[in-house]
This record gives C-alpha cells, sequence and structure tokens, in this order.
C-alpha cells in the first residue's frame, strides 16, 4: 500500500464512522425485530465489525489516529416498532454505502480501492435485503451510494 493522500485517509475516516454508525444501528433495531430476523441481524453487524476493525488498521498504516465510535446516533425517524427498526437498517447500509462510495472517488491505491468496492457491494446487498425484510419498494437504488 502507498501512502495515502489526506483525502484518501479523511475518506477512510468517514468509512469508519460509517462503519460504527451501523455497529449501533444493529444493535438497537434487533430490540424491535422479530427473532427470525437474529442470523440477518448476527451477520450484519459482524460484517459491520470486521470492516471497522479492517478500516482502523488502515487509517493507522496510513499514520492518522481512528476516529472512535459516538456515544450515539441520530435515527432518521424515531424507533418504534419494526417498520421503524427495517428504516435504521436500510439507513445505515445506504450510509455505509456512500462513504464506502467516496473512499472510491478518494483513493487511487488498488489494495483500498477494492476494500471500498467490497464493503460498497456488501452494504448495497444487506440495505437490499433489509429493504425487502420491510416491504419498502424498490428494493434497491438504481446506483447504490449515491445520495
Amino acid at each position: 500500500m502507498t501512502s495515502p493522500s489526506d483525502q484518501s485517509v479523511d475518506a477512510l475516516q468517514r468509512a469508519l464512522a460509517s462503519e460504527h454508525a451501523a455497529i449501533w444501528a444493529y444493535g438497537l433495531a434487533g430490540a424491535f425485530l422479530p427473532a427470525g430476523s437474529d442470523p440477518a441481524l448476527a451477520k450484519g453487524s459482524e460484517a459491520h465489525t470486521a470492516r471497522r476493525d479492517a478500516t482502523i488498521t488502515l487509517v493507522k498504516k496510513a499514520g492518522a489516529t481512528p476516529k472512535s465510535a459516538e456515544p450515539g446516533y441520530t435515527t432518521p425517524q424515531p424507533l418504534t416498532n419494526q417498520s421503524s427498526a427495517f428504516v435504521l437498517l436500510v439507513a445505515a447500509e445506504a450510509d455505509a454505502a456512500a462513504a464506502w462510495r467516496s473512499v472510491l472517488e478518494y483513493t487511487s491505491d488498488q489494495a483500498i480501492r477494492k476494500t471500498a468496492l467490497d464493503a460498497l457491494t456488501d452494504a448495497a446487498v444487506r440495505a437490499m435485503s433489509w429493504r425487502q425484510a420491510g416491504g419498502q419498494t424498490p428494493s434497491t437504488p438504481a446506483l447504490p451510494g449515491q445520495p
């Protein structure tokens, strides 16, 4: 890995922040979803935790101090039921996809680009699954990761 630019490190920090937020969202949403959702919740949370840990390593290798998780995050709407939990999970995955798309924009390092593309794809697939589970349409945007 070549030394990433400041813009690349900033983009990685934003991706790291989105991973922290997604882990938090998965923990919160689980309280409102039926037990049948537990395997998907665990898989999503584990994926974000692994991605967070790998991103921390990338940021440290770039010579920067990784951003810490916030004590809490804003939800897209009040979390009161199963439907709002699905909205939260979709938002968390969409935010992660957008953050990782930004990493693609700001780095030319091939290893970081591969990591970012894999992360964007994984988040888009999980968002689609949560949209379908929550009955949201369309189940995926035309260009995942776009605002």
